[in-house]
Order: structure tokens, then sequence, then C-alpha cells
């Protein structure tokens, strides 16, 4: 592999001839931003360390799935959603926030959970999200749950709903928006 190679030609260099090194030599441009977000979700050397191995194994069955625009976003969201898994698989994790989901800061603190288990405070949250996103339209609704929730690409998401590709990025952009602020309105009713 050549240094300058794009992203996008070692990608089809790969899906082309399967050559486990392509995949291994692009994941390894990228291993200090997957380090660095395993640590910013797990808080654990060990346990980020762990998990980038569980990504490097499981990349090569995803990078066949997905339609792949941009290699390092793409990689960020498998990385955060893969440790956002292993949170709640662990029950560490106690906010499904605008943060969690978005990745922009808005921990609210919930003065009413505070008495309640980890699992209660997790079922309360993503209760919040989900009645969220069902007051967002029906094609925002749709767009935000594949894009976010089920880790479809634009281009998934355009052809599954069936919605322009232009279309997609506007419902999925407005739909976070509009979500960020449908959370905020849930939290202050409590």
């Amino acid at each position: 592999m050549s240094s300058t190679q794009s992203d996008a030609e070692i990608l089809e260099a790969y899906r082309n001839h399967g050559n486990e090194k392509l995949l291994a030599d692009l994941y390894l441009r990228y291993r200090t931003m997957v380090i660095g977000v395993c640590m910013k979700y797990l808080k654990n050397e060990e346990d980020a360390r762990d998990a980038m191995m569980d990504i490097y194994h499981s990349l090569g069955e995803k990078v066949h799935k997905h339609t792949i625009a941009y290699f390092k976003s793409w990689l960020y969201m498998v990385v955060k959603n893969h440790c956002l898994m292993i949170l709640r698989r662990n029950k560490d994790i106690r906010h499904v926030d605008a943060e969690v989901v978005f990745g922009e800061p808005a921990l609210m603190e919930n003065p009413s959970s505070m008495h309640l288990t980890d699992k209660e405070v997790l079922e309360d949250e993503i209760g919040e999200l989900e009645k969220a996103i069902d007051q967002l339209s029906e094609e925002q609704s749709v767009c935000v749950r594949k894009f976010y929730l089920e880790e479809k690409s634009y281009q998934e998401v355009a052809h599954e709903t069936g919605y322009p590709l232009k279309k997609v990025k506007s419902y999925i952009q407005n739909g976070k928006r509009n979500l960020k602020n449908l959370l905020e309105h849930i939290r202050q009713d409590e």
C-alpha cells in the first residue's frame, strides 16, 4: 500500500482482492483516533485497547456490508457505537443524551433519577429518546432511526426509503437538531 493512496482506493482494492493487509494498513492510519474515541467513552486503557482489537476484527465484515463514502467518518461512528454497546452491556451508561447520540455536549443532570438504579435510568432515558423521535416528522423519524440507530449510510437510507440523497441528508440534519430541542423540552417538563 502506498501512503499516497486514498482511503477509497484502498477500500476498493480490499473489496476486490480481500487482502487483509490493505485493511490493516487503512485501520492503522486512524489508530490514534480509534484509541482516543475508545478512551473517551470507556475511560480505561485496557478496555479501550480490547475494544480497538474487537473493532478491527469485525471491520472486514462491516466494510463489505456498508456503503462507505468517507472511511474516517464511518470508522468514527463504528468505534463510537461499539463503545456505547460495551457501556450498555456493562450497565455503565447513565445518560442517553445529545452528546452520546450526536456527539454534542448537552449533559443534563436529572435530579429525580438520582435514586433510581442504572437500569431504570437507562430505560427512562431511552424512553425519552424514543418519545422525542416519535415527535419528529415521518421522514425525519425514519431517516434518523436508520442513520443513527441502525448505522446505515446516507446512501443506504436513500436506497431503503426511496428519498433523494439530498433530502435524506436534510431530514437527518434537521431531525438531529429537532431531536436535540425535543429532548431538552422533555427534560425541562420533568
